[in-house]
């Protein structure tokens, strides 16, 4: 009989291939580079590996990264005891499908999807998310974005949507900025571990949250990618893209696995633009839509 870990791992393959189809697509110009790679575990055994497949310098995408990998092992005391498990190494298994889309204009919003299943030591629960960084805020694309994310977990509860909105708000925040990575999404972690969900439910939510992804997005590329923009506004872009690269190096969940565990750096690191700013005190026009921006990001909204 198939696991749930490997019935997981073909899911999340099918995921990615799906979404680097449809990106190839509305990019016109450049295709996905793919990667395969394998690791070692902490015991020198073989500790599974993954596909990383990475489109760059495109018509619409400066960078997209989209990265399956299945991976196991041992993983240490310390970090286990962060994910609520005993304080002791304890075997380990984790699939999932993450990534992450830069695209060249600045009208365009970054965008992050990851979807996983975990199991360690006897414990297992399914974890993911996914939210929008917009560098010029359109209220049309984030109710989109959220609205296609509302209809997929409403197919499994109506309770799912506000309760990972919330989650998804409090988690993508740089307390020392005071002000959110984007607009928002989905976010849930631990799901089936403690709560008593039923794994089948859990696997059916992620199957068609993954699969999702491309409606809540590109059609919003489709809408801004043929829009002008000046040097000033690139130069924005470029400042707000250093608040993506604190967040995923200081404080992202995934991040900090990845490294924990020993896993591939350029793939844990795929998420960092491959251009960004760090300008010092930027000051915006009060009403500009910088300021906009930033003020939207300082208290999140309900968008759908």
């Amino acid at each position: 009989m198939t696991s749930l870990h490997e019935r997981a791992s073909a899911l999340f393959k099918e995921i990615q291939s799906h979404i680097c189809s449809a990106l190839e697509t509305v990019d016109g110009s450049a295709l996905f580079l793919s990667d395969e790679w394998s690791r070692t575990d902490a015991n020198g055994g073989h500790g599974g590996g993954g596909l990383t497949r990475i489109l760059a310098d495109g018509a619409v995408f400066e960078k997209a990264g989209v990265n399956f990998s299945s991976v196991n092992g041992t993983m240490p005391a310390s970090f286990a005891a962060k994910l609520g498990a005993s304080s002791e190494d304890l075997p380990f298994c984790a699939t999932g499908v993450s990534l992450v889309i830069h695209p060249r204009s600045p009208m365009l919003p970054t965008t992050h999807a990851n979807y996983r299943y975990l199991e360690l030591g006897d414990q297992a629960w399914f974890g993911g998310g996914a939210d929008l960084t917009p560098y010029y805020l359109f209220d049309e694309d984030a109710r989109h974005f959220h609205s296609v994310l509302k209809a997929a977990c409403d197919k499994h509860s109506p309770a799912y949507y506000p309760r990972f909105k919330k989650w998804c708000d409090e988690y993508f925040f740089l307390p020392h900025r005071g002000e959110t990575r984007g607009i928002g999404g989905i976010f849930y972690d631990y799901l089936g571990r403690d709560d008593g969900a039923d794994h089948e439910q859990l696997f059916a939510l992620a199957r068609d949250l993954g699969f999702a992804f491309t409606d809540q997005y590109v059609p919003i590329v489709e809408r801004r990618k043929a829009e002008p923009y000046s040097d000033e506004q690139r130069h924005f872009q470029l400042q707000r893209r250093g608040r993506y690269v604190e967040f995923n190096l200081l404080y992202d969940r995934g991040t900090h696995f990845g490294l924990q565990t020993g896993g591939r750096i350029e793939s844990i690191l795929m998420s960092l633009p491959a251009l960004v700013r760090w300008d010092y005190c930027p000051i915006y026009a009060e009403g500009s839509p910088e300021a906009r921006l930033i003020e939207a990001l300082k208290t999140p909204r309900d968008w759908v």
